[in-house]
C-alpha cells in the first residue's frame, strides 16, 4: 500500500473549507484588485489604502491614495477585532455574506495557511502573502 496520498486527499487538505472563520477574522487587510474596489465599497466594506507616516512628510494624503490607487494597492480593511464585515456566524459555522462575489484574494486562500502555526510563521507578511500564487505572482 502507498503512503503517498492521493489526490482526493491532498484537495481535501489544502481546498476544503471548513467554515471555522479563522481566515475572516485574522486578516485585517486583504488586497482587492482595481476591479472589486467599487464593488467592495458599494456593499459596505470598509476600502482604503495603505500609507506610511513618512510619506506624509513628502505628499500629501489625496497624493498617497491616489499613487497607491495606480499601483493597485487597494484594501478591504477590517477595522476592529471582529473581522470582515461579510462574515456571519450561524450555527457555530462562519458564512461569507458575498461568498460568490468575494475578492480573488480571498477565493484563493487555503484552509491550510489559516492555522495557527502558519499565521506564527507569515505574521506581518500574511498579507502581501495572499496577494500572491505560488509563484509570488500576483492574482489575476
Amino acid at each position: 500500500m502507498s503512503s503517498t496520498p492521493g489526490q482526493a486527499e491532498l484537495n481535501s487538505l489544502f481546498m476544503e473549507c471548513r467554515q471555522c472563520g479563522t481566515c475572516c477574522k485574522k486578516y485585517r487587510k486583504i488586497l482587492l484588485h482595481p476591479s472589486e474596489v467599487e464593488f467592495i465599497r458599494k456593499m459596505g466594506g470598509h476600502v482604503g489604502v495603505d500609507v506610511a507616516l513618512n510619506d506624509l512628510r513628502e505628499n500629501t494624503m489625496d497624493t498617497l491614495v491616489e499613487e497607491a490607487r495606480a499601483e493597485g494597492k487597494v484594501y478591504m480593511i477590517h477595522p476592529d477585532d471582529r473581522g470582515c464585515v461579510f462574515l456571519e456566524k450561524r450555527n457555530e459555522q462562519y458564512f461569507c455574506k458575498i461568498y460568490h462575489h468575494r475578492p480573488r484574494v480571498c477565493k484563493g486562500f487555503r484552509c491550510n495557511m489559516a492555522d495557527s502555526s502558519m499565521l506564527d510563521l507569515v505574521a506581518g507578511d500574511a498579507i502581501h502573502l495572499l496577494g500572491q500564487n505560488s509563484f509570488g505572482l500576483p492574482l489575476k
